[in-house]
C-alpha cells in the first residue's frame, strides 16, 4: 500500500482548507482580451499596444490536431505587474525576471475608499487616512497595500475607465506626500489598485510628476493595477499571490493575481 499522506504541516493545513473550502480563492485578474482597457500616452511617447491574438493554428492544416496563437501585447496591459526598472528611478533595482520569489506570495490589506471615489474621481489617498485605518486594523504588513476604489466597474469600458477630458484622466491614486512614505518609511512591498495605473490620472501634474511610479519603483518595490473583485477580500488577513512571467529585460508583464482568504467560522 503507499504510505499515509504526511499531516500536520503547514502546507498540509493549507491543502485542507483549500479541499475544505475554508480557505477560498480569489481571482482578482482582470479578463484579458482585444478589449481590454489601455492608457493613453503624450504625444511625444510611443503608444502601448493592445493585446491581440494571431491565430497559428485551429484544428486545421496548420495544425490538425491543436489550437495556438501568437500573443501581441505591451507589458503594461490588463492586470500586470510593474517591476521597479519601469521607472527610471528604479533602473538600477531589477526587471521583473529578478523579482524574488518570496516577494510574489505576501499578506495583503484593502483600504476601501469606494464612497469617496463615487464622488470625486481625482480622490487621493493620504498618509493620515492610512495611519487612522491602522488605528482600527493595526500596521501595515511586508507585503501588499491594495487601494479598493469601485473602479474595477468601469473596466468594461475604454471611455469610462480613463475618464478623460480636455484636462485629462480623472482616476483616483495616492497624493504624493502618501506615495513617498508608503515607499520609503513602511513595510509595504507594493501597491495594488483597480485603476489602469499605480498612479492617478492626474499624475503627471504632480510634483514630482507620477509620485507612486516614481517613489515606490525608485525603492524597489512594486505595483499591480487593474485588479478586481477587491470587493470579495477582508481588510487584513488576505494572502496575495502575484504571478508576473518571467520576462528577461522586462519592465513588467501581465499577471495573474489570485488571493488566499480563510472563510469566517
Amino acid at each position: 500500500m503507499p504510505p499515509s499522506p504526511r499531516t500536520g504541516g503547514a502546507l498540509d493545513g493549507l491543502a485542507l482548507g483549500l479541499a475544505s473550502g475554508a480557505v477560498s480563492v480569489i481571482d482578482l485578474t482582470a479578463p484579458l482580451s482585444s478589449a481590454t482597457p489601455v492608457l493613453t500616452l503624450p504625444p511625444d511617447m510611443s503608444p502601448i499596444p493592445r493585446f491581440r491574438l494571431e491565430e497559428l493554428a485551429k484544428y486545421d492544416e496548420r495544425g490538425s490536431t491543436s489550437y495556438q496563437n501568437g500573443i501581441h501585447t505591451g507589458e503594461h496591459v490588463g492586470t500586470h505587474f510593474d517591476a521597479p526598472c519601469h521607472w527610471i528611478t528604479g533602473r538600477d533595482h531589477g526587471d521583473v525576471a529578478a523579482v524574488p520569489v518570496t516577494r510574489l506570495v505576501a499578506p495583503a490589506v484593502v483600504i476601501d475608499r469606494t464612497e469617496q471615489c463615487a464622488a470625486d474621481p481625482d480622490f487621493l489617498l493620504r498618509r493620515e487616512d492610512i495611519e487612522a485605518w491602522q488605528l482600527e486594523h493595526g500596521g501595515l504588513p511586508a507585503g501588499w497595500l491594495l487601494l479598493r476604489t469601485g473602479w474595477a466597474a468601469r473596466s468594461h469600458n475604454q471611455d469610462l475607465f480613463l475618464n478623460a477630458d480636455d484636462t485629462g484622466p480623472h482616476t483616483p491614486g495616492l497624493d504624493p506626500e502618501c506615495a513617498r512614505w508608503l515607499a520609503e518609511e513602511t513595510p509595504v512591498l507594493g501597491l495594488g489598485v483597480e485603476t489602469v495605473g499605480t498612479d492617478a490620472g492626474q499624475a503627471f501634474a504632480f510634483e514630482p510628476e507620477f509620485p507612486a511610479h516614481h517613489y515606490l519603483l525608485g525603492a524597489g518595490k512594486y505595483g499591480i493595477t487593474q485588479l478586481q473583485n477587491l470587493h470579495l477580500l477582508p481588510p487584513t488577513g488576505a494572502l496575495l499571490i502575484v504571478a508576473p512571467l518571467r520576462i528577461v529585460g522586462g519592465s513588467g508583464s501581465p499577471a495573474r493575481v489570485l488571493a488566499l482568504v480563510e472563510r469566517p467560522a
